[in-house]
Parts: C-alpha cells; structure tokens; sequence
C-alpha cells in the first residue's frame, strides 16, 4: 500500500536549514554579479602564468596563428562565473517560493527531494568547474585546482591581485557550503518519505475514520427515504378534504389575491380597503349571490389624484 508522505520528521529543522540557506545565496550573487564580464578571471590566469603554476592567456593567440586547435580550460573560462549567477539567482527565487510553501505546510517532502537533488547536483558541478586542472601547457602543467585555491593569495605576482583572489576563494567555499546545505535538505525529505510503522497505523485509523463516517451519512440517508417512502408518512386524501383543500399559496397570489375580504399582512392594503370620509369615491360593498349564504366583497378604494401646487408670483 502506498503512503504519499506529507510532513517531515521535523517541520523545525527543515525551516532552521532553509533560514541558513538564505544569506550564503545572497553572497553568491554578489559575488558572481562582481566577477561578471570577466572583471578578475583573466587577470587571476595571467598571474598564475607569472608564478609558473598555469598556463598563460597569450596560448590563444599562438594556437591561432599557427593553425592549431586551442579550447581554454574551463576553469579560466567565462562559462563558471556565468554559470554560477545564473544558478545562484535560480536558487534565491527557489529559496522564496519553498519558504512560503513550507510555513504554509505544502511544500511535501517528494517535492523537496526532487527539488534539492537537482540544486545539489547544480552547485556540485559549480564546485568541480571551479576546481578544475589546467593541462593546456606542457611546460607549466595544473593537475589540480588553480592556485587561488590551493595558495594563500599573498603569493600573487601582483598585489592589485590578492582582493580578487580573496573573492574566487570565497566563492569556492560558499559553493562548497551551499553543496552541503542542499545535501542536508535531501537527506531530511528523503528521511521523511519513508514512514514509520506508527505513521502508517496513524494513516489507517485516520482513513478507517473517514470511511466510518461516510458510511454513518449513507445509512442515515437512506433511513430518511425510507421514512418518507413509508405508508404511515403519506396522509390520505379523502373527498371531502380534496375539495377543501386549499390551493397553495404563492407569493403571486399571496400579493394579488387579497380579494376575498380575508385579513391582509400587507401594510397599507387593510388601509385603503377601508372607507375614507373625505374621499370623494367611497368604498361600496357587492352582494355576490351564490347557492350559500350572500358575501359582501369590499371594493379597493382609489384615492384621489394629488392636488396640483399653486406656485405664487
């Protein structure tokens, strides 16, 4: 039987990981927007160049010149500083929605794995890009990540290169961090999507509940129609109470009817069926002769029309 699981083990933790998530998003895209349009990449490939630890920039132009096929390595190339923005901006919007989602209880821990795997597997690829070799230069070979990562940054030919060099370690690290956090996120809605015997009874006895109380509805609606289906609820119609059996008043006939010289509920009817002393169209009453005794029927009364206003001059 399949469970569809809905809550996590912790509503708590799950929102404390999503909280510390936020500020290392928002560094990363400070990050990534400074470093855009190639502000400090090529420069951090050409002073490794100087150090000897890489390849330098100028292989481009050689490769070019005499005819042979040249691709920069990735991790000099303006893909992982595109790349990382545009994930990082893809997660600070993901981060908004799954926030609300979770405070309002609707973000179910199948969504969250899903969700999770694929930003772990984003900032994992991000990680490897940045730590990438440089092989390009037989001469000056990089196995290994470039010397941002690997060297203290006071080992840069040139000093105006230490801040930059500050800025791709830090980068390095929150991408690290956040590949963490998102791994962390994985494995609690992963741990939550398998339940527990407990849940599983709690499940049953809330579905065993609702069938009960579905079924409680049917059998009282059934009783109610066999009640007005039974012989004792039906009220026999005889002659003589079919032909005094009132016909069935409407809100036509209860407001156009009142003929009849029965009491009227409407306000100003009973007033206007009385006679008027003034008025110089009295009420007359008809005799309306049938086979019973004679019925005297009040006629409406009219009032006069209002008189017309003398303006003075």
């Amino acid at each position: 039987m399949f469970f569809y699981p809905r809550k996590y083990r912790s509503h708590r933790a799950v929102l404390i990981v999503m909280l510390v998530e936020f500020p290392f998003i928002l560094v990363v895209m400070i990050l990534t927007g400074i470093a855009s349009h190639d502000l400090y990449q090529t420069s951090l490939w050409q002073d490794g160049a100087y150090n000897g630890f890489n390849s330098a920039p100028n292989q481009v132009v050689y490769a070019l010149t005499n005819g042979r096929p040249y691709s920069v390595p990735i991790v000099w190339s303006s893909f992982i500083i595109n790349f990382d923005l545009v994930i990082g901006v893809l997660s600070a919007f993901i981060l908004l929605g799954k926030l609300f989602m979770h405070i309002l209880r609707l973000f179910v821990p199948p969504l969250s794995v899903i969700l999770h795997a694929v930003l772990f597997s984003l900032f994992i690829a991000s990680t490897r890009y940045q730590a990438g070799s440089d092989m390009s230069d037989s001469r000056h070979p990089q196995p290994g990540p470039p010397w941002y990562i690997t060297k203290n940054c006071n080992v840069a030919f040139s000093a105006s290169n230490i801040g930059y060099c500050q800025q791709a370690k830090a980068l390095f690290a929150i991408s690290v961090i956040l590949s963490v956090i998102y791994f962390v996120q994985f494995v609690l809605a992963l741990i939550a999507c398998f339940n527990t015997k407990e849940e599983r009874q709690e499940w049953l006895q809330r579905r065993e509940e609702k069938r009960a109380e579905k079924m409680a509805e049917q059998e009282i609606l059934r009783e109610y129609q066999e009640v007005l289906k039974s012989p004792a609820y039906a009220i026999p119609m005889t002659p003589a109470s079919m032909m005094t059996s009132a016909a069935p008043v409407t809100p036509h006939s209860l407001a156009f009817n009142r003929l009849d010289g029965r009491p009227s509920d409407l306000p100003l009817r009973d007033h206007f069926s009385t006679p008027h002393p003034n008025a110089p169209y009295s009420i007359q009453e008809t005799t309306v002769e049938t086979g019973g005794p004679s019925q005297t029927q009040p006629l409406p009364y009219f009032p006069p029309p209002p008189k017309k206003a003398v303006t003075k001059r």
